[in-house]
């Protein structure tokens, strides 16, 4: 009897050639299209969003040609949680990723859920991300394209996800998958890559925060590490560390935000060399080579997509926080981000950078500390 698989199709041409190297392995494939409920987008702005009708139509336009079910579900309410989540982030002084978030809530969690419901072996979706199972252990690793690897977005997967999850593009490159596409002729194969946060319109977040939390953003004082007045800012959750465009502040040479303290309102501006930092903490832990960390160990540590893994060590502080002390400083270590450990290919783990210790109080304040949904 043939495994199962539901796949998403977003109607791009990485989960469309995912789709058809399932078909071709021999599984029988379902496909899925998460319905977001932000089409509103595409219809005001005129301009082309992911997850849009448009996506919806493509995907089952790739389903058809392939010869598979295809079925819609709405998971607006799970994804209005996921840009709440980001909103809230910014105003704690934080730098959220949604899309580890939505990985987790979403693609590996109701997907997961639909999959259990039509009794289905595996989920699978067009990372260029590998699973491996090695000692009664499902291991993540990078993909083969070094370029597109989206390993770091997935570290918050759990060993029950990753059992049940296939990556068809694993050893595939960009490339690769372009090609294949033109042969089969898909509908998507000369589609263009979503670059931009989803529900984010030309990357520009400060409409949406003005949406949801307009009445909790006030203008404030911008100032120097020493205290010293600067100027005034619009509000503290539009900046972000390492932020040198858009501060409204000329000094003379070139300044960027170092520190955001959001329950003072206060946006801390410096340097370039103001911005390196040896080490960071974090929390909200998740292992997957390993069951967890009882003594340090020697990684390569990635602070953020498309940040290069720089030589660490990793200590062990309580049940569910690390120390991060890098061999060489490293720019604009950011809270909100993740941190994703690698041993070799191979991801250890990871957690999520809290704030620096000069403003913990506000995050106990505003519970920052834990971004998950």
């Amino acid at each position: 009897m043939k495994k199962k698989v539901v796949i998403a199709m977003s109607g791009g041409v990485d989960s469309s050639v995912a789709a058809y190297m399932l078909v071709e392995q021999g599984y029988e494939v379902v496909g899925l299209f998460m319905r977001l409920g932000i089409d509103r987008l595409d219809a005001l702005t005129k301009t082309k969003v992911c997850c849009s009708l448009e996506d919806a139509n493509d995907a089952r336009s790739v389903a058809d040609q392939l010869g598979i079910p295809f079925h819609v579900l709405n998971f607006k309410e799970a994804f209005d949680r996921i840009i709440d989540v980001f909103c809230t982030e910014y105003l704690n002084g934080r730098t959220p990723n949604p899309c580890i978030m939505c990985n987790q809530e979403l693609k590996f969690g109701k997907l997961l859920d639909f999959a259990d419901m039509l009794n289905a072996d595996f989920v699978a979706t067009g990372h260029y991300a590998k699973v491996e199972e090695s000692h009664n252990r499902y291991l993540l690793k990078k993909g083969d394209d070094v370029r597109k690897d989206q390993s770091y977005v997935l570290f918050s997967l759990n060993q029950r996800q990753l059992s049940k999850t296939l990556f068809p593009l694993g050893a595939m490159t960009k490339e690769s998958v372009r090609k294949r596409a033109g042969e089969l002729n898909l509908k998507t194969k000369d589609k263009p890559e979503s670059q931009d946060i989803c529900f984010v319109l030309d990357n520009n977040y400060h409409s949406l925060l003005y949406e949801r939390y307009g009445s909790r953003i006030s203008p404030g004082e911008v100032k120097d590490r020493q205290g010293n007045l600067l100027g005034r800012h619009p509000g503290s959750p539009f900046f972000t560390i390492g932020q040198r465009k858009g501060l409204g502040i000329a000094l003379g040479t070139p300044r960027y935000v170092i520190d955001i303290d959001p329950r003072e309102n206060v946006v801390v501006l410096g340097t370039d060399g103001e911005l390196w930092e040896e080490e960071l903490r974090a929390s909200t832990l998740n292992w997957i080579s390993i069951d967890g960390l009882q003594s340090p160990m020697e990684v390569q540590a990635k602070i953020r997509y498309n940040h290069t893994p720089a030589p660490a060590i990793v200590y062990p502080e309580g049940t569910d926080a690390v120390r991060v002390v890098f061999k060489e400083p490293q720019r604009a270590i950011t809270p909100g981000q993740a941190v994703v450990f690698y041993h070799n290919d191979v991801v250890v783990g990871g957690g999520w950078i809290e704030r620096k210790t000069s403003t913990d109080a506000a995050c106990a304040e505003t519970s920052c500390e834990k971004p998950l949904l």
